[in-house]
């Protein structure tokens, strides 16, 4: 299972959200680039970058932090957070980001979303952000009348890339992820789903390796990392099926 560790960018700094609320916003590195050096020199094979001011204002604005990650690291970074039409899919992979995350997008105009993944096969994601069962948009500030389910099956032959799928009543909370629905939308896709949200501890990483036969491919974990609660590399470890520390 893949860890992607998260860098979410407000301000040009890695800053993590409760809930996603922007009044809740935590400063834990002040350089992006040297946060994402630091992961890929740990170990960690791919990288997940977030533009929150971009989610929120549907463009992207931290494009300089964004652009000095991809200029530090070898390994792969996906990216969200703003892309809300075709521009902004061809610059970003044009500018070598390796995987696209698309959420607002996926609800607004899921034919221009299917139309990216023919044309950049295994480069696009669908992002689902679910509040109260409903899949929320433009950065978890409005929500749809649409179910994560109803949503990605929209995209099962569309050749997504990946599901991310976030709880974000437990985004940043550390109670750990919404396992049960994360199985369920798994075992209805054969997209793979990577799971976001509330991971709080080596053993909900344990946990989580139980769900990759159902179509669990990896876990985004960021306020654990900063906060020390989870060690980065016993996190890889696990994740790489070594149960010794659970």
């Amino acid at each position: 299972m893949i860890l992607y560790p998260a860098i979410d960018i407000n301000g040009g700094k890695c800053v993590r959200l409760l809930r996603g609320e922007r009044s809740s916003a935590t400063i834990y590195a002040i350089d992006p680039a040297a946060q994402a050096k630091y992961f890929q020199d740990a170990g960690c094979t791919y990288i997940h970058v977030v533009d929150l001011e971009g989610a929120f204002s549907g463009k992207v604005v931290n494009v300089a932090a964004v652009r000095s990650i991809l200029s530090i690291v070898d390994i792969p970074v996906q990216f969200g957070g703003g892309i809300r039409n075709r521009t902004h899919i061809d610059a970003w992979i044009n500018a070598g980001i390796s995987r696209v995350i698309l959420g607002t997008l996926a609800v607004s105009n899921p034919d221009l979303v299917a139309a990216a993944c023919r044309d950049y096969p295994g480069m696009i994601s669908v992002s689902i952000d679910v509040r109260g069962g409903k899949a929320a948009i433009q950065g978890w500030t409005k929500t749809s009348k649409l179910t994560a389910r109803d949503l990605a099956l929209k995209f099962e032959d569309a050749g997504v890339a990946s599901i991310v799928f976030t709880d974000i009543d437990r985004d940043g909370t550390m109670k750990g992820p919404n396992f049960k629905e994360t199985k369920i939308l798994a075992q209805v896709l054969s997209i793979p789903v990577i799971v976001s949200g509330g991971v709080s501890s080596i053993k909900d990483l344990s946990k989580l390796t139980k769900l990759n036969s159902d179509g669990v491919e990896g876990v985004i974990v960021g306020r654990a990392l900063y906060d020390g609660r989870i060690n980065l590399n016993n996190a890889l470890r696990v994740l790489a099926g070594d149960n010794i520390l659970c």
